[in-house]
């Protein structure tokens, strides 16, 4: 009788202990997949150099948006910023077959194609340049919608010789030129976003002026967290969040080349005191004469994001 109650006893011992090694696998499991509604992600313009280089036999790309891609995906990289003057054809839209087939491509390795951006400037004084920008800019938000992007990125431009005392004037000009963009992006489903740059726009302040001027909600702000040239980056970043539609996080608040690195704690922060949720499209520069390889720098620098994340939302 003794016996059989001591085994009794260590079965059910072994069926406890079995119990708590299933609760604890499924809590680590749980902990492992735990999601935050921030999520790092990537700007092609980090591997500029490379997608613009091109074979010298027949001009085509050594390195294409496909092969980025796919490295987003060995890397486990949700998210892409696949910028218009990237593709092939440039500034020329390419075929609805080739978009699909990118379309198609990020979707099967479950990549998000976050946004897209093209090269113009609002802020010429010659109205015929700020027409062909928004010619430019209507061509690449029907692609973007062929792809499912949600935002193609305008920049303003820089301040004209001359116009050094008439930023509105400028500013006027350029908010005319986003209106007519926002409003043609409606058509489509797919949002502007306008860039603070370094340009035309550098402060909190600027941005603000113009895109209540735009006073659409089919344009927001592409916040670069590397150009407000201002004492205080962050607060500017704190004081536009509420017009973002999508990000351009640098490895500096300031300059391209400064040693001061951006305090990813402290920015998380202020995104969480924000109603803003989804992809943070990271972009590295190369510095002339120092060494630059984005197929290690990228990882490195996604990864101190999502350690910053997962400390802001613990």
């Amino acid at each position: 009788m003794n016996h059989l109650k001591n085994r009794l006893n260590v079965i059910v011992k072994r069926f406890a202990i079995g119990l708590f090694a299933i609760a604890f696998l499924s809590t680590s499991a749980l902990a492992q997949k735990k999601t935050y509604p921030l999520i790092p992600s990537i700007n092609d313009y980090s591997f500029s150099d490379l997608l613009m280089a091109r074979d010298s036999r027949d001009k085509q790309q050594l390195y294409s948006l496909f092969n980025l891609l796919d490295w987003c995906k060995a890397n486990n990289i949700k998210g892409l910023d696949p910028t218009a003057y990237f593709f092939p054809t440039y500034p020329e839209v390419l075929s609805d077959e080739y978009l699909k087939k990118f379309k198609d491509r990020a979707a099967e390795l479950k990549i998000t194609l976050t946004g897209t951006g093209i090269r113009n400037d609002f802020a010429s004084p010659d109205p015929k340049i700020r027409a062909a920008g928004v010619e430019l800019a209507k061509n690449w938000i029907v692609a973007a919608h062929k792809m499912g992007i949600p935002v193609v990125r305008l920049f303003s431009g820089e301040i004209p010789k001359g116009y050094e005392n008439k930023w509105k004037e400028v500013a006027n000009w350029m908010i005319e030129s986003y209106k007519e963009c926002a409003a043609y992006g409606e058509k489509y489903g797919v949002k502007i976003g306008i860039q603070n740059h370094g340009d035309m726009l550098q402060t909190a302040e600027q941005c603000k002026y113009v895109i209540n001027g735009v006073k659409s909600k089919w344009a927001g702000l592409i916040i670069d967290t590397g150009n407000f040239r201002t004492a205080d980056p962050y607060k500017d970043i704190a004081e536009v969040i509420p017009y973002v539609v999508n990000w351009q996080i640098k490895e500096s608040p300031n300059e391209i080349g400064s040693p001061n690195q951006t305090d990813y704690v402290k920015l998380i922060k202020i995104i969480k005191d924000s109603e803003y949720k989804g992809f943070l499209p990271l972009e590295t520069l190369l510095v002339r004469g120092k060494p630059y390889d984005p197929f290690a720098l990228v990882p490195q620098i996604l990864s101190k994001m999502q350690m910053a994340i997962e400390k802001v939302y613990q």
